[in-house]
């Protein structure tokens, strides 16, 4: 009896370990692998984890300090080829909705600004109908 119990143990202990493993977001990785697909001429920036925790986050927000003149782009990488449900919107710092990847019922897997006034901007990541509430996303930009 209690071989089999340790034997059911040790299974249960496997089958319950990569379960977890597989519900993992890998949000920095994806962003790091979201370095390559920015636009020709455009430097990279910063990179941004998107971890919505399967569901628990409805929000992500960063913010950084754009510069006038200067054309930004925000690109999102998922586990697959489409945004998977993830809305990218960009707000100045007045918190007025400057843009988003989200439009006429798509969402595309990026956005590009051209700055009209040196501040900070927010860019926000929430999950429209998302399966994995995870992907990555980088910031890069040209003048």
């Amino acid at each position: 009896m209690k071989k089999v119990f340790v034997t059911f143990s040790f299974l249960a202990f496997f089958l319950f370990a990569g379960n977890v493993a597989n519900a993992q977001c890998s949000a920095s990785e994806l962003a790091d692998n979201c370095i390559t697909q920015l636009g020709d001429g455009f430097n990279f920036v910063k990179s941004f984890p998107v971890d919505g925790e399967g569901g628990g986050k409805n929000k992500i927000e960063y913010s950084y300090v754009f510069a006038k003149g200067t054309e930004y782009s925000i690109n999102l990488c998922t586990d697959g080829d489409t945004a998977d449900g993830i809305v990218v919107s960009l707000y100045d710092s007045n918190r007025r909705k400057l843009t988003t990847n989200a439009a006429n019922g798509k969402i595309f897997k990026g956005l590009r600004y051209n700055c009209n006034s040196t501040g900070i901007y927010y860019i926000t990541f929430t999950f429209d109908g998302s399966s994995t509430h995870c992907g990555g996303s980088v910031l890069g930009f040209k003048r």
